[in-house]
């Protein structure tokens, strides 16, 4: 089953909140139904209306289920045996239904996060083949001509508006589609379909170095794009998750930078290292290097400058950044991140293009994602420049960078546009 039936499914007979939530409510009543075997006839006769209650999810129901484990764990402690027992399997099982509810809770918000991030693009995406398909009255010349301007207008690049065009030509369903919502399926389908393809083998993870090593990940991009926000908020992040973390504030030649990456890592409780104004970067990167691999930080991030992404002098900094890595941390750097501003469109298709032939680009971080109306440039970029998008942004705060994931991705961007 392709991507886009898999989504398709969730639209038409699953909301994927709704999904989730019943998985996972499902592994609670098994849980309840187990322990209502094992335990007396007391304590049985006060699991029905506990397993009544599995299946609900809203406040009202979910104060009702609490009430009846309340009443369940009551009746246990007054058994005359095994009383301590029965207590500490109580709290045992209530421990485990918390933390269940809990991560319910938590892939909730990540669904919400993506739907909401994407609000933009989906509202534009949808405006544009409207208004497309207003025009519709027969498959020939002039309908591809108007879906090719469409997909360029949406920013998935030229190259697959062709390609896209091009393959639909041939599509069977295409040339026997009646009505605008059937044609509006089927090149939706073809998008989904292409993007799926080139990911094949697509490794969007984050590599670390082996245990007890330091990990070394560089951040490039030009100004602007939200460099220093997304080491602050990715620092934060590993903090957070339990490990060190130390900053490397090698953008030495932009006003404020240096101040700006400071305050981020006062805010999550993270070391800076950091040199005088108009200091050479790579010393910054050696004395952070130093420190990170003597005092045996998880993880070293480290910030560089984004003057021009085509000037020369630029390009040889990074060049000698990564030389200065390696001479201390062999195999490091283990990801080189390449940031963007969504809202750039085709303007960030070429710093990728750019920074990729100069900067052996590991992954993509895509900013500012709840800010465009297009949408269209992560086609682009998997199309185009075959590297991963690592991570999305979607708003301000730290929790608002999520990991990217292009089912949630595909989903929130076209699921109020097929039927």
């Amino acid at each position: 089953m392709g991507l886009f039936d898999i989504f398709r499914k969730k639209k038409n007979n699953v909301e994927p909140e709704s999904t989730t939530t019943s998985e996972s409510l499902s592994e609670l009543q098994s849980e309840t139904l187990s322990q209502s075997n094992s335990e007396t006839t007391t304590s049985s006769a006060l699991t029905q209306p506990v397993m009544e209650q599995v299946g609900l999810v809203d406040e009202h129901e979910a104060d009702e289920w609490s009430k009846a484990l309340d009443k369940k764990s009551e009746a246990i402690h007054d058994l005359p045996e095994s009383e301590s027992e029965s207590e500490s399997e109580s709290e045992s099982e209530s421990e485990s239904e918390s933390e269940s509810e809990s991560e319910i809770e938590v892939e909730r918000n990540e669904q919400q996060v993506y739907d909401e991030g994407l609000k933009k693009s989906r509202t534009g995406f949808a405006e544009r083949f409207n208004r497309f398909l207003a025009n519709f009255r027969t498959v020939d010349e002039d309908f591809f001509e108007d879906l090719e301007e469409t997909l360029v207008g949406a920013d998935v690049g030229f190259d697959m508006a062709i390609k896209i065009s091009d393959e639909l030509r041939e599509e069977v369903k295409l040339a026997n589609a009646k009505r605008k919502e059937d044609v509006r399926d089927v090149i939706i389908k073809k998008m989904v379909d292409l993007y799926e393809a080139d990911g094949v083998n697509e490794d969007t993870q984050m590599h670390f170095a082996p245990n007890g090593s330091t990990t070394v990940i560089l951040f490039v991009g030009v100004n602007g794009v939200g460099k220093t926000t997304t080491i602050g908020k990715l620092a934060s992040k590993y903090q957070q998750a339990g490990k060190s973390v130390l900053l490397a504030a090698a953008d030495t030649f932009r006003a404020g930078a240096t101040k700006q990456l400071q305050e981020w890592g006062e805010r999550a409780n993270v070391p800076v290292v950091a040199g005088k104004e108009k200091a050479d970067p790579a010393s910054v990167v050696f004395e952070a290097v130093a420190k990170a691999r003597d005092e045996h930080y998880d993880i070293l991030f480290v910030d560089t400058a984004g003057r021009l992404q085509n000037n020369v002098n630029l390009m040889q900094e990074l060049e000698k950044m990564k030389r200065i890595i390696q001479r201390e941390i062999p195999d490091a750097p283990h990801e080189v991140l390449l940031v963007l501003d969504a809202t750039t469109g085709q303007n960030a298709l070429q710093q990728a293009k750019l920074f990729k032939d100069s900067s052996d680009v590991t992954g993509i971080v895509l900013t500012k994602m709840d800010g465009t109306a297009k949408g269209g440039i992560v086609f682009a970029i998997r199309n185009e420049m075959h590297l991963p998008v690592k991570w999305i942004g979607f708003g301000e705060k730290a929790s608002d960078l999520r990991e990217f994931k292009p089912d949630e991705f595909v989903y929130g961007l076209f699921k109020e546009l097929v039927s």
